[in-house]
């Protein structure tokens, strides 16, 4: 899906987004879409919203790489609803090719990330500075014996993404389209071009986009880009969190990805 709704905003760059509205700590709800559902509401946000841009660019271009254990221990976490879950994972971003390790964990409600800037993922595994960071970010969000040794690259998602900026609430959202993972320990793929996952990102309160999505039908999903598709592309994990949306945006299951 390429996104046409968005011209009208006004833009905002990069550093000035991280200035105003980094949202490390933040309460997070995500929506599983069509993309004409998305490019609807996207129609519709506030005119205040700004539009991040760089280089005249508003739909950008993310790689990012999901790291876990042969056992998979950060999706089972996340499959079990775990207190202590966690993801870590390397995102690059093709607009300039910068590059972070980043480990988001729990604290009650809201979700915490952290970030190391640069390449801390070689040949699929982390590097002395990125295992240091990943430990010392774990065992301070209260993760017993992290798994940093065990852990290696698992999946990778590469996807396209617009990101809002509401002034007004200081809330952020993203809408991430033309979804494509591959498994890299078994060679398996899957694409959903037609999917869109809305993420907004606030201090607690319903966003304006929440609310512009209740208003249109829609509530918030248990989604995630990681764990969805890894359930999706292998049906004997554990994966009744995310069943409902397998089922409407995953299904049917003769056209997942094969090795």
């Amino acid at each position: 899906m390429t996104i046409t709704s968005t011209t009208a905003l006004r833009p905002i760059g990069l550093d000035e987004l991280i200035e105003v509205g980094s949202l490390q700590t933040r309460v997070d709800r995500k929506y599983a879409l069509t993309g004409a559902d998305a490019e609807m509401a996207l129609a519709l946000v506030d005119p205040s919203t700004r539009v991040l841009e760089i280089d005249g660019v508003s739909e950008l271009g993310y790689t990012s790489v999901y790291l876990d254990t042969d056992g998979l221990d950060t999706y089972l976490l996340a499959a079990r609803g775990r207190r202590r879950r966690f993801k870590v994972r390397s995102r690059t971003y093709e607009s300039n090719g910068a590059s972070f390790l980043e480990v988001k964990t729990r604290s009650g409600e809201h979700t915490v990330k952290h970030r190391l800037p640069g390449a801390h993922v070689l040949n699929g595994r982390l590097t002395d500075e990125g295992a240091a960071f990943v430990g010392h970010t774990l065992r301070r969000a209260g993760v017993r014996n992290p798994p940093v040794a065990r852990l290696s690259a698992a999946m990778r998602v590469d996807y396209r993404r617009v990101t809002l900026f509401h002034e007004a609430t200081a809330s952020r959202a993203t809408i991430d389209s033309e979804l494509a993972w591959w498994d890299v320990r078994t060679g398996s793929w899957l694409a959903r071009p037609a999917l869109s996952i809305i993420e907004t990102k606030t201090t607690g309160r319903a966003a304006g986009m929440d609310r512009l999505l209740w208003s249109l039908g829609h509530r918030p999903d248990s989604v995630s880009k990681y764990a969805t598709a890894l359930a999706a592309m292998h049906a004997h994990l554990p994966s009744n969190k995310w069943r409902p949306v397998l089922k409407e945006h995953f299904q049917p299951v003769e056209s997942l990805a094969c090795a």
